[in-house]
């Protein structure tokens, strides 16, 4: 599928629940998100329709997120359904990490290809202050057990923010060398409504500039299936590094993805206020109907989104909601 600025659109992000057991303080209120009942969230039955539509229409890759996908159950029995999809050619999941040493083994059995953790922090008292509440120590322990079932070292997001966790960017870079991690350190992104959140903005150029002062680094190919990063090595190490700037550089030209939430809204883009109700098309089932919606979201996706340094002017949303 290719949108009307010749994009080629070939993954699709998947929300499985908008519930998590994590608060990040920018990415939900204290109090989580709103609970709605269990027919709100679309069905495992309906998010395979959705994916297998998809799929036939040009979808190659499906990534799994949430909110915490690894909090609804019977998560891994839909993946494996999900992996054995013809056509489909890479599957990988985001997760926040804290239940990863318990279900990193049935994961693996069930298809995924690659994880993506979610870590702020290597500090403890840091990172509980900004999950408010979470453990570390779970995290990095499913991170070693990720490995060991058989996983590549998951690759780990860091939304770098200014007087928060800022002081740790070379810490995670070393994580490149020391286990051999893709570290990708993504700007700060105002979509909780937050006075004065500029405060919290670091562009990419800074966060390099600051690894390179210690660090030489050399540029490196993105693989087929990446996302929107520019991605770095120090030479001789096994990770990468990666730098998405969704504030201060736009990459909007090489956006390759649409997005469903567990509750059954597609968008073409994060931040873009359209979005399209795929319950009609999925209760009771309509494939022709499925498919037609989806190839219009595709043809309708916007150019790019409107997020400056200065301010942006979407309506305020929780990234739980949306898919991450």
């Amino acid at each position: 599928m290719r949108d009307q600025f010749g994009r080629k659109i070939n993954y699709l992000r998947l929300s499985v629940t908008d519930r998590c057991n994590m608060r990040c303080f920018y990415c939900m209120p204290a109090e989580g998100v709103e609970k709605v009942g269990h027919e709100a969230v679309l069905s495992f039955e309906e998010l395979f329709l959705i994916a297998e539509t998809s799929v036939s229409l040009g979808i190659e890759k499906i990534r799994i997120t949430g909110g915490e996908p690894l909090v609804r159950a019977g998560i891994t029995g839909f993946l494996e359904q999900l992996s054995a999809l013809p056509g489909l050619r890479h599957m990988a999941l985001t997760t926040n990490g804290l239940m990863l040493r318990q279900m990193a083994g049935e994961l693996y059995r069930a298809g995924v290809q690659r994880l993506n953790v979610s870590l702020d922090s290597l500090k403890p008292s840091v990172f509980a202050e900004i999950t408010r509440g979470g453990n570390l120590h779970a995290v990095l322990a499913g991170l070693d057990t990720a490995v060991s079932v058989g996983f590549p070292p998951p690759k780990i997001n860091v939304v770098i923010m200014r007087g928060v966790n800022d002081g740790e960017i070379l810490d995670f870079v070393e994580l490149t060398r020391s286990r051999g991690n893709a570290v990708r350190f993504i700007e700060y992104m105002p979509v909780v409504k937050e006075e004065g959140w500029q405060r919290y903005c670091i562009s990419g150029v800074e966060i390099v500039a600051r690894i390179a002062d210690h660090y030489p680094l050399e540029t490196i190919d993105k693989g087929v299936y990446a996302g929107p990063s520019r991605d770095f090595r120090i030479p001789g190490a096994e990770g990468s590094i990666g730098i998405i700037t969704a504030v201060s550089g736009h990459f909007c030209s090489d956006c390759n993805r649409i997005r469903v939430t567990a509750r059954g809204q597609a968008k073409g883009c994060l931040f873009s206020n359209e979005k399209t109700d795929l319950v009609p098309f999925l209760r009771p089932p309509d494939p022709e109907g499925l498919t037609t919606a989806l190839r219009r979201i595709v043809a309708t996706k916007p150019e790019g989104h409107g997020i400056t340094c200065d301010g942006y002017s979407h309506t305020n949303f929780t990234m739980a909601q949306v898919g991450g």
